[in-house]
């Protein structure tokens, strides 16, 4: 018997997110920060971080701003996302705490990696937190430099991190 799990990526289908999608974002972003991110940042940080996804138009401000891409699942649920604006500021990565490990996040970063490419954006730019630094770095991205970034109430330790894009 395969003990390993197999890799689901090859169920995910992948689409732009729109502003009809913001109630499953969101509920996204919240669960992912307080559950995985929470190994990395305390409860109350976690929490305040989270409590960034709730502020009165955040969200329809970022969809009018960015170009987000979302990965679903057979049954049509949002299993990740990444947004990145056009000047290559990578905005968000998250993937759903019960979808970790399974290929979706690179998946993602690969297409918004061929976005920016298409869109003649040669560097990514990014604000990537304690836990994501390991992910990123294996793809290529270096830190730039550590940061204290305001989340809601409370300052944050995150990276900022860089990649130049190869031209094709």
């Amino acid at each position: 018997m395969n003990m390993h799990a197999p890799n689901k990526t090859t169920d995910i289908t992948f689409r732009p997110a729109t502003v009809t999608d913001i109630p499953e974002l969101k509920e996204l972003f919240c669960s992912t920060v307080l559950t995985v991110n929470v190994r990395d940042y305390t409860a109350e940080e976690a929490a305040d971080w989270a409590s960034c996804g709730n502020r009165l138009g955040h969200w329809e401000k970022l969809m009018a701003t960015l170009h987000f891409i979302a990965a679903c699942d057979a049954e049509g649920h949002i299993v990740g996302f990444t947004s990145i604006r056009n000047d290559g500021y990578l905005h968000s990565m998250f993937v759903h705490k019960d979808h970790q490990g399974e290929g979706i996040a690179t998946a993602l970063l690969q297409r918004i990696e061929a976005y920016a490419m298409e869109h003649g954006i040669c560097d990514i730019t990014s604000e990537v937190s304690i836990t994501a630094r390991p992910f990123f770095e294996r793809r290529g991205y270096v830190v730039e430099q550590e940061q204290r970034a305001q989340a809601n109430r409370l300052k944050l330790t995150n990276y900022i991190m860089k990649k130049q894009l190869k031209k094709i």
